[in-house]
C-alpha cells in the first residue's frame, strides 16, 4: 500500500513539475537500478508478489496512475477489498444479500388480491340473504378496518429488522406466551382454510363428474373421496415453490379465475334471463351473525401480508398494495352480492354456483373457475405454516430444498386427510364460525 501511495504522490509531482518522460527514458533508468526505482520495485514485489523486479516499469506509468487518480480507485483495489472482508469478519445468515428474485410492485399487487379475492367472493349473495341489504355496511366496514390494521402491521413489522411474522411480533408484546398464542391461533386458520380448499375442489370436481368410480388394490374409491385425492395432486406441485414471485404467476390466474366467475353470473342474470326474482331484505338481525362470520372470511389475509411485504423490492409501497388489492376486492364483492342476490333472492345458495343451471355454458365455465380459485390460493396460504415449521429444524444442514418439500408435502396429505375425516367440514356455516372466530 505504501508502495502505491509513493507511485502516485511521484506520478503527480512529476506531471506538476516537468513534461512527463517517454517510455523509453524510464526502462533506461530502470536499467541502470537507481536507488529509488530498486526501492520502489522491491516494495511492488513485497505487496504484489511480483517475479521481475522492473516488471511495474514495463507498463505506462503516466496513464494507468491517471486513471487511478481520475476514478479514485484502482481496478485492483475492489478485490483485495472484498477478500479482506472476508478474511476479517464472521459469517453469519444476517450478513446475507437479500433473496433474488424478490417482487416487484405489480406482482405484490397480484398476491395480494389473489389471497383476499376469491372463495369468500361465491358466498357474498347468500350473506346478503342472511344478513340483508344493510349487511352490506359491515362488509365495507370490514374492508377498511382491515385495510388500515394491515397499514399496522407494516410499521410494526419496520419498527424492529427482527420482526418477520406474526409469531415474532407476539413475542414482541408480550414475551412466549404471546408467540406462542398467536401462532396457535394463525396457523389453525390457514391450516382450516387449507382444508376446506381441497373439499371445495373435491365437491365441484364432483357435481362436474357425478358418476366417476375408481378401483385401487380392491378399493373402492368413492367420487368425492376420488377427487380430493386429485385435488391434493393438484396442489401439491405449487406448494413446492418457495418463491412469490414464481407463485405471483399463480395468482395472477386465480384473479383471471375470479373475474371469469362474475362475468358468467352477469351472463345468466342479465343475458340468460336466469331466475330476476330479486330479494329485498333490509335486515335481518336473527341471521346477521353468519353474514358478518362470512364478510370477514372474505378479508382474511393478513396471515400471509408478512410473506408478501418480505418478499417486495420496495417495502416501502406495501400501502398502495394493500389499497389497490381491498379496493379491486371490495368492488368484486359488492357487484357480485348486489347482481347475486338480484337474481336469485331468497333461494340463493351457499355459493350461487349452485343456483346456476347446469345446462347453460356459462354454468359449466363457472363450476371450472371454481375449481382453479382454491388451486391458486393454496400455495400462498400454506407458506407462513411451512415456513415456521422450517425454523424449528435445529440442525441448519437439514435446513435444505428437500426437507421445505418434504414439509410441504406432509401439510398437503395431512389436509387432505382432514377433509375425508371431518364431516361436514365444508359447509358453509361450520367454516364461517372458524373463521370469525379465529380472524
Amino acid at each position: 500500500m505504501l508502495a502505491v501511495v509513493a507511485v502516485e504522490w511521484q506520478s503527480m509531482d512529476m506531471l506538476t513539475s516537468v513534461t512527463p518522460p517517454g517510455i523509453s527514458f524510464i526502462r533506461r533508468i530502470g536499467s541502470k537500478g537507481s536507488s529509488n526505482n530498486q526501492y520502489l520495485t522491491t516494495a511492488f514485489k513485497r505487496s504484489q508478489e511480483w517475479k521481475q523486479e522492473d516488471s511495474s516499469l514495463a507498463k505506462p506509468l503516466v496513464s494507468d496512475q491517471l486513471k487511478e487518480v481520475e476514478n479514485g480507485v484502482s481496478e485492483e483495489q475492489p478485490a483485495r477489498q472484498q477478500s479482506s472482508v472476508f478474511q476479517h469478519s464472521k459469517f453469519s445468515l444476517d450478513d446475507l444479500p437479500p433473496p433474488q428474485h424478490q417482487c416487484s410492485f405489480a406482482q405484490s399487487v397480484i398476491n395480494g388480491t389473489n389471497i383476499l379475492c376469491g372463495i369468500g367472493l361465491l358466498t357474498i349473495p347468500y350473506a346478503i340473504k342472511e344478513g340483508g341489504w344493510l349487511s352490506l355496511t359491515i362488509l365495507i366496514l370490514f374492508s377498511i378496518i382491515c385495510c388500515y390494521t394491515g397499514i399496522l402491521l407494516k410499521r410494526c413489522l419496520e419498527s424492529n429488522p427482527g420482526l418477520k411474522t406474526y409469531p415474532d411480533i407476539g413475542q414482541a408484546a408480550f414475551g412466549v406466551v404471546g408467540r406462542l398464542g398467536i401462532a396457535i391461533f394463525l396457523y389453525m386458520e390457514l391450516y382450516a382454510a387449507a382444508v376446506e380448499f381441497i373439499t371445495l375442489m373435491s365437491d365441484n370436481l364432483s357435481s362436474l363428474f357425478p358418476n366417476v368410480h375408481i378401483k385401487v388394490g380392491g378399493i373402492d374409491l368413492e367420487t368425492h373421496v376420488f377427487f380430493a385425492i386429485t385435488a391434493a395432486l393438484m396442489v401439491l406441485p405449487t406448494v413446492w415453490l418457495r418463491n412469490l414471485s414464481l407463485l405471483s404467476y399463480i395468482s395472477a390466474g386465480g384473479i383471471f379465475a375470479t373475474i371469469m366467475v362474475t362475468l358468467c353470473l352477469f351472463w345468466v342474470g342479465l343475458v340468460d334471463h336466469v331466475g330476476l326474482k330479486p330479494g329485498r331484505k333490509l335486515l335481518d338481525l336473527e341471521n346477521i351473525s353468519v353474514s358478518v362470520g362470512l364478510y370477514g372470511f372474505g378479508f382474511a389475509g393478513h396471515a400471509v401480508f408478512p410473506n408478501v411485504y418480505s418478499s417486495m423490492q420496495d417495502p416501502s409501497r406495501f400501502p398502495s398494495v394493500l389499497y389497490l388489492s381491498f379496493a379491486f376486492c371490495l368492488f368484486m364483492y359488492m357487484s357480485v352480492g348486489a347482481v347475486g342476490y338480484l337474481t336469485f333472492g331468497e333461494s340463493v345458495e351457499s355459493q350461487f354456483t349452485l343456483n346456476m343451471p347446469k345446462e347453460l355454458y356459462a354454468s359449466k365455465i363457472a363450476t371450472w373457475t371454481t375449481v382453479i380459485t382454491p388451486l391458486a390460493k393454496y400455495a400462498l396460504t400454506i407458506l407462513p405454516i411451512a415456513l415456521s415449521i422450517e425454523e424449528l429444524i435445529p440442525n441448519n444442514k437439514l435446513r435444505c430444498h428437500a426437507t421445505a418439500i418434504a414439509i410441504r408435502t406432509f401439510l398437503v396429505i395431512s389436509s387432505l386427510v382432514v377433509a375425508l375425516s371431518v364431516p361436514y367440514f365444508g359447509q358453509y356455516y361450520l367454516h364461517a364460525t372458524i373463521f370469525s372466530f379465529l380472524s
